[in-house]
């Protein structure tokens, strides 16, 4: 049996049609000009957040990265003569060209490696050593600095000489009167990482200076057997130490190529032993 609502309730008063909460539809339609003020500025902020992400990745800001780096280690004398504030300065616009990572995610490029790349700055001690022997010494003159790699036709890895040009004054020609050589072979060990493992040091290309010619043989006088041979003996002179054989064991240590392009190359010394800059150096002969 159905109960009959009570006599009362039947008497209330009803919500009038358009007193009613209209729905959420009608919410919206109801206020059109609110809705743009309120997505505006989100679409702005993500606007702003991804400008710096595309311009990151442009070849204006890549080339304005290593400019900037490249100006800072000018006037260093390739790092021996930086203080701890430009050290510093000079670390962030490494860490900033790092960043852009070309190449990251795929294996190295060792076409692109191969060649000769000449040192612009390093924080490494047992490169700055060199700087400090000639600041001491007056007549020992250190030159330019290359690293040298042969693995254009390899997949794995190659051989890398270091290149270091000294002198001593008069003796020999000014800066580039002998080549001290350090060769090790490499090996990739994973996209970034080498292992270098050396084997040998030598000095080579002797070029001794025109007083030190004509004390040996003076222009004045001919030219005898024995000083041709002195000459000769100098100029094809090489000597070489190995570092490794069959009782010690060859150093090595890793290297992290942490940037490469067709003109710039930056690598570190694992173990925090320091940062080295390249640039791209024409053809050693």
């Amino acid at each position: 049996m159905a109960l009959a609502a009570p006599s009362s309730l039947r008497r209330l008063p009803t919500t009038p049609p358009q007193a009613r909460c209209p729905p959420a539809a009608s919410l919206l339609r109801a206020r059109p000009r609110r809705e743009p003020r309120l997505r505006q500025p989100l679409v702005a902020a993500a606007a702003a957040a991804a400008a710096p992400l595309a311009a990151s990745s442009s070849p204006a800001d890549t080339e304005r990265r290593k400019h900037e780096l490249l100006r800072l280690v000018q006037e260093t004398r390739r790092g021996f003569a930086a203080g701890p504030e430009q050290r510093a300065a000079i670390e962030e616009a490494v860490v900033a060209v790092e960043e852009l990572g070309a190449g990251e995610g795929a294996p190295l490029d060792l076409a692109a490696l191969d060649g000769t790349w000449r040192l612009c700055y390093t924080s490494a001690s047992d490169v700055l050593v060199l700087f400090e022997a000639a600041e001491r010494l007056p007549l020992l003159q250190v030159g330019q600095i290359y690293q040298k790699f042969e693995c254009k036709d390899h997949s794995d890895g190659g051989i890398v000489r270091n290149v270091v040009r000294w002198s001593i004054e008069n003796l020999l020609e000014d800066q580039e009167g002998a080549t001290l050589m350090v060769s090790a072979k490499f090996a990739v060990l994973s996209k970034r990482n080498i292992f270098l493992q050396f084997e040998e040091v030598a000095v080579e290309n002797i070029k001794i200076s025109e007083q030190l010619q004509a004390l040996i043989a003076p222009a004045i006088l001919p030219r005898s057997f024995l000083s041709l041979q002195i000459l000769q003996f100098i100029k094809t002179f090489r000597a070489q130490v190995p570092v490794s054989g069959p009782e010690r064991r060859s150093p090595g240590g890793l290297y992290y190529l942490s940037y490469l392009d067709r003109d710039m190359l930056l690598g570190r010394s694992v173990g925090g032993r320091g940062v080295f800059i390249f640039t791209r150096a024409q053809p050693l002969l």
